[in-house]
This record gives structure tokens, sequence and C-alpha cells, in this order.
């Protein structure tokens, strides 16, 4: 039997599995654009219920319970919305227990994935889905013949593990680009991450390190000693390069001894012709004096690393204050208007834009940022009206705000299903207050259905895709999500995609550049692209400073 100890430490162990293997995870995306975030979205929605499971106690049915409702509020992307509802139905397969046996285990995932298909309009096989069920499946014919939860939940972790390498036959997509697919992946992690404990009875842990690689070694100190202050024995780190003397006949094994003496961290190394040191002294006067003994100095440097560790102590607890303020919850509103509007997007530019055009709330997110259902389901909250649209404004996100309508209870919630931010824009202007919200929620939609959006960005790794071959930096114009463009030069991706849009009903280009491209570059696209199109059509210049796409495009 399995009790709710053995749940809660499962659950911890499964958020920490695909914590640790998140990156690969994410690198299994096919598409070459910077949106590898399977991994990372399917960690966070875990970490949610890790966090809120630390100190859990109770049976197994309370224990799911809250890990279910922490999911929710925590998913972020389609593949973290899955996993949610993959839990929420497993917690209500065992509500009420106190442990479970295999059977009962078996069937709460069923449960669960019933609820993971219906919540997809068209389930696609090859996928998530298509893990989550064959390991339901196996683990429902392994308590035919045993019963023991161990027993049953190996056979979920291995039909699992079969089903992902079978996703790439199931969908030819994977297959060309030779990879499984990377929800079931993540899926598979958090599985194995629970068997741990299951098994075991051991938590996996997250010993992920940081990624010092690139760091000299006194980077790598000074990274050390910003954090660790108790480390930093002496005061001073001194770098300094001697030009060798030919005269001088004593080793620079000497100097190192000396310098040893004098301070830690010492590195000497020479050549005919120089010799080059770094120590952390009290004394980097001395220091320079034995060094003159071998020849000229050459260059010095010399700096306080107390007074650096206290400018840095000093620079970090302002961000923290700064990050604390701008994550500080909203406050719930009483619902006293008739409509409100709640829109996702990055980029103070577009922040402007969908404030300007009425949305009370609009929540950071969007490619590889995606909000989970708790951040949009605070705006939701904070908008006074009885009934809140939410314009997720990104394919990725709207599963996530979809999970938002069951949640509120005091108002209605209305998710317009727009992919892209020139369609949330287009929905947002088609608004009229003079009709019902019903009307406006056809009309908004028709809107951003008439909207073709193009986006200029950079391949974010090596692939071969839709017939085009991609090396990472390669600059990639796409419409409406379909790679249309691989070339070199940002500003004439920008221009051709544009022009390759332009059709004989169009009347408006909106052009937003993002916060990697200066107002040079920007005039520059914009003047390309008017100097070849009609005179009929009316081209904007917005400053979007939204990060990952140089250019959003939107032509109507």
């Amino acid at each position: 039997m399995i009790n709710g100890t053995e749940l809660r430490d499962a659950i911890i162990s499964g958020a920490n599995n695909i914590a640790k293997h998140k990156t690969s995870v994410d690198e299994l995306n096919i598409f070459p654009v910077p949106d590898g975030d399977t991994g990372t979205n399917m960690s966070m929605t875990m970490g949610a219920a890790a966090r809120d499971l630390e100190n859990a106690q109770g049976g197994i049915g309370e224990i799911a319970h809250k890990a279910a409702s922490a999911l929710l509020r925590g998913a972020r992307g389609n593949s973290g919305v899955i996993l949610s509802l993959l839990f929420r139905g497993f917690s209500k397969g065992i509500e009420g227990c106190e442990e479970i046996d295999g059977t009962e285990l078996a069937n709460a995932l069923g449960i669960g994935v019933e609820a993971a298909y219906k919540a997809v309009m068209k389930p696609t096989e090859g996928t998530i889905l298509t893990v989550s069920r064959v390991a339901y499946e196996k683990g429902k014919a392994a308590a035919e013949i045993d019963n023991d939860p161990v027993y049953v939940w190996s056979a979920i972790c291995k039909g699992a593990a079969e089903a992902l390498e079978e996703t790439p036959e199931l969908l030819p997509v994977l297959k060309k680009a030779g990879v499984v697919d990377a929800g079931g992946k993540g899926l598979c992690h958090i599985f194995d991450g629970m068997m741990s404990v299951f098994k075991d009875h051991k938590i996996i842990v997250n010993e992920a390190p940081a990624d010092v690689s690139n760091l000299s070694a006194d980077e790598f100190f000074r990274n050390a000693a910003a954090e660790f202050d108790q480390e930093i024995h002496f005061t001073y780190c001194t770098e300094f390069i001697v030009g060798r003397d030919p005269d001088c006949e004593k080793d620079p094994q000497e100097l190192r001894q000396y310098l040893e003496g004098i301070g830690d961290c010492v590195v000497v190394v020479d050549d005919e012709e120089i010799i080059k040191v770094h120590v952390h002294t009290e004394e980097p006067g001395n220091a320079l004096q034995a060094a003159l003994v071998f020849g000229q100095l050459l260059t010095v440097k010399i700096e306080n690393m107390k007074e650096q560790h206290r400018k840095a102590a000093e620079a970090n607890e302002a961000a923290k204050a700064k990050a604390a303020a701008e994550k500080e919850p909203l406050s719930p509103a009483e619902p006293t208007e008739e409509i409100g509007f709640v829109s996702v997007a990055v980029g103070e530019g577009l922040k402007t834009l969908f404030t300007d055009l009425g949305c009370a709330h609009v929540v950071s997110g969007g490619q590889t940022m995606n909000p989970s259902t708790n951040d949009i389901l605070e705006a939701v909250l904070a908008t006074p009206a009885k009934t809140v649209m939410v314009l997720p404004n990104n394919k990725n996100i709207i599963m996530a705000a979809e999970q938002t309508v069951p949640l509120v209870k005091d108002r209605k919630v209305i998710v317009l299903p727009t992919r892209t931010i020139p369609q949330g824009l287009s929905a947002m202007l088609a608004y009229d207050p003079d009709v019902s919200t019903e009307q406006n929620a056809v009309t908004m939609m028709e809107a951003a259905g008439n909207v073709a959006t193009g986006t200029v960005t950079f391949a974010a790794r090596d692939s071969e895709y839709n017939g085009h071959k991609i090396h990472e930096g390669d600059i990639l114009g796409l419409r409406n999500g379909k790679m249309e463009l691989v070339e070199k030069d940002i500003i004439h991706t920008c221009s051709k995609l544009t022009r390759s849009m332009v059709n004989r009903s169009t009347s408006f280009i909106t052009i937003i550049y993002g916060e990697e491209i200066t107002e040079a570059q920007a005039n520059d696209a914009y003047n390309r692209i008017k100097s070849k199109i009609s005179n009929d059509i009316e081209v904007t210049l917005v400053n979007g400073g939204q990060p990952v796409y140089y250019f959003i495009i939107s032509v109507e």
C-alpha cells in the first residue's frame, strides 16, 4: 500500500527529477526558434506542487488534492496544463483515501488520462497524451497480475518509456527530426522520480550544478566570494604581468612560494618573455615589489574584493526588492463594471498598447516565458468586472488561461483564443461597448482571424525543418507560425517577409520592433517596406520592446 507520506515524497522526487533534466527536455523541441521550453514549463509546474507539499501531512487523498491544486495554479504552457490535468484526475480517483493499492493507483491514473484527453480539442497521438495513456494501460494490466503498487508503478514507468520510443512513428515531424516527444520525455522523468520513492524510499535530489565552465579562476572565486562573505580571507585581488629580465636567473617558482606566504589563490604562469601572476593578499605592494626582481611590471590590476562584495550584496538586495515589488500579488477587486480585459504580453511598449486599448491588466509572458494559470487568475480577480475577457496571445498559453474559468466563482471568464500579439491587438480594436458580450466575443475573434502575423527571430539550434537547412544564429522569418525565410540579415528578413504577406486586400501594416532593435534599424525596416508597397497601405512603426522577436508584423 502507498500512503500520503510516500506520495508526497514521490511527487517531490518527480519534481526534482524533471528539474535535473529540464534542459535536455527543452532541447527536444523540434522547431528551431527559441521556444524550447517544454522541460522548463513542466519543471516549474511540478515545482509548484513540491513547494506546497514540503511539510504536508495527511492521507494519500488529501496529499493528492493539495498537489493537484498547486499544479493547476502553477501550470505553465500546454505541457504543464496537461500534467496538472493528469494529477487532478488522479486526485479525484483517490479522494478520501488514506492509502491505496496497485489497482487503485492504476485506476486513478486512468481518470487523469481521460481528463487530459478531454481537455485537448484535437488530441494528437505521439505526444505526452499517448505516453500517459499507454502507461496507464500497462499499469492496469499489471494490476491484474500483481496488486503490489511498486509492481504496478514499475509497469507504468516501463509503458511510458516504450510509448515514448514510439512517438516518432506516430508523428512524422518527430521522426524527421530524429527526436522523441518532449512532453512525453518529461513525463517519463517525473514517473521515474516517483518510482525512486515507491521502490527504494529515496527522494531524487536536484543536483544540477551552476554553469561555471566559462569562468576564469578569478571570476569563479569572485562569484563564490559574493555569496559567502566568510570565505574572503584577503582583501586585495592582485593581478600583474612581469616582462622578464633576461639577466635574471631566478626561478619564477620562488615568486610563487613568496606569494603563497602572504596570500592565497596564487597562480603563477611563465614563459620565456613574461610571468603572469594572480594572488589574493593584504600586501599588494609587497607582491609587486617581489615581482620587480624578475623584470619590469607591464600591467597591474588591484581590486578590493570586500568592497566589491559589499556593492554586489547591495545590488543583489536592490534586485530582490525590485523583483518582489514586481511580483507582489494583485489585490482582488469587486466586479462592479460590466466587462473588463486581461491580456498576456511582454515588453513595455506592448504592455502600454494593450493598456491603452482598455486592458485592466497585462500579464507578463509570451514566447519562452509562459505565465502560470495562477498569474492569469490573479489578473482576472483583480479586474473589477462582471465579465472578464482573457487574451492569451500565444498558442502555448491558451490552455493555462482556460484553466482559470472553473476557478473563478464571482464573475464570468471568457478566454478568446488569440494565438499572436497582432491577433490580440486586432481583437481589442474590434471591441464595441454598444453590443452584447456574446456578440463582442464573436466579432473580436473574427477580427483576430483576419490578421496575418509575421515574426522575425533567430535560430536557437542547427536543424532541418520543412525543407530548410538551418544553422544556429540564422535569421528566421515566420508567417503565421510557419517558416518562410532563412536569411542572415534582420532588416532584409523583415522587409522581405512583410512584402510577401501583402495582397490586394491589405490596408494596414503594423511593424512592432523588439528590445534588440535600435530606432535606426527600425526606421530602416520601415523605409524599405514603405518604398516597396502601395501608397494606399498605411504603415505604422511601434516600439514594442519585446524579447525573442526582433520584429512582430501585423498585416490586415
